[in-house]
């Protein structure tokens, strides 16, 4: 497919996935119009790494994703939309989880509606791994059960089940993507692969919550490849698939891997604050890819050790940018 001119949008474009996202439709020729959520201090997240004020490669809307007169504005014109905004960190949601409701929820559905409304071409929306809970089975599939083990994951899986309610109801083209834990540059500290090596960068001292859920771990350059892939599939309207690396390992291996690359004598500190609820912690994630590679043809190209070796390097350049003597939820 060539992207050259066709009009985009992504929401959440200010975020960690989004803002890689946008870079890759730019280097592809499109015209990205990025939907970053509204700030008194004009501040456009992670975009304000690539791009300034006086550049023409995108166009910056800021708003609020619940506001659905603004998404409407945002959405009118454009051929493509990649909804990726959302509230994320699992741990805020237990304290503000009507929050989430309006972004995640109330959010998918304003897209959805607009997107019917003004005759948009392909909708790409954006799912969790979370979505599955803990593993009944693995490596997980699609048919894996859906299992709200927290606010967060819970509105994740209402806003699932609205992009698929649009797609049965009226026949709007939208595709679900599901990535597993994604990781590389510009991640925030509210993730567990920036927490470890900002940590190990500043400190012999790692302070982590439980050391034994098992995650797989999917660099963000392969998962921002899957919303390309699936974007150019017409055999992905309707379905909703995994984008993950199918290599599970636990937080404390993953720790290791990292403290062998930066601080081999740092020390790993479990902290209680850190820890889920004993229900509400997901113990095991491991994608079960086929489907991707089936229907779009798409595989992951970075190892886990090949994605960290780069983030790493970023976080070094941007430490700065890291609270690491705080836990920030």
């Amino acid at each position: 497919m060539n992207w050259q001119g066709k009009k985009v949008l992504v929401t959440g474009a200010g975020g960690f996935i989004g803002s890689h996202l946008v870079d890759k439709l730019v280097a592809l020729g499109a015209d990205v119009t990025a939907f970053v959520h509204y700030n008194a201090r004009n501040d456009w997240g992670m975009l304000e790494e690539n791009y300034s004020e006086n550049d023409d490669r995108i166009s910056v809307i800021s708003g609020d994703i619940a506001d659905g007169f603004a998404v409407d504005d945002a959405v009118a014109g454009n051929d493509y939309v990649f909804h990726l905004a959302a509230l994320i960190g699992i741990p805020y949601s237990y304290v503000a989880p009507e929050s989430y409701v309006n972004t995640n929820i109330k959010g998918t559905l304003n897209i959805m509606q607009a997107c019917r409304q003004h005759d948009v071409s392909r909708i790409i929306h954006t799912s969790t791994s979370e979505a599955y809970g803990t593993a009944i089975y693995t490596p997980i599939d699609e048919k894996h059960p859906l299992q709200g083990q927290s606010p967060y994951s819970a509105t994740k899986i209402g806003a699932d089940k609205i992009a698929e309610s649009y797609f049965c109801s009226f026949e709007l083209p939208v595709s679900t993507i599901r990535p597993f834990n994604t990781f590389g540059p510009r991640q925030s500290a509210r993730a567990v692969i920036p927490t470890i090596i900002s940590q190990a960068l500043k400190s012999d001292k790692i302070h982590l919550g439980s050391l034994t859920p098992v995650r797989d771990m999917n660099f963000v350059y392969d998962t921002v490849n899957g919303f390309v892939k699936m974007a150019e599939s017409d055999n992905a309207i309707g379905m909703t698939i995994n984008v993950g690396s199918g290599r599970g390992a636990t937080i404390g291996e993953i720790a290791d891997i990292i403290l062998q690359k930066i601080n081999p004598d740092a020390e790993i500190i479990c902290k209680e604050e850190r820890v889920r609820p004993e229900n509400s912690e997901v113990m095991e994630l491991i994608c079960g890819n086929k489907l991707a590679k089936e229907v779009f043809g798409w595989t992951p190209e970075y190892t886990l050790e090949e994605g960290l070796e780069i983030t790493i390097e970023w976080i070094r350049k941007n430490l700065a940018c890291y609270k690491t003597s705080r836990y920030i939820i």
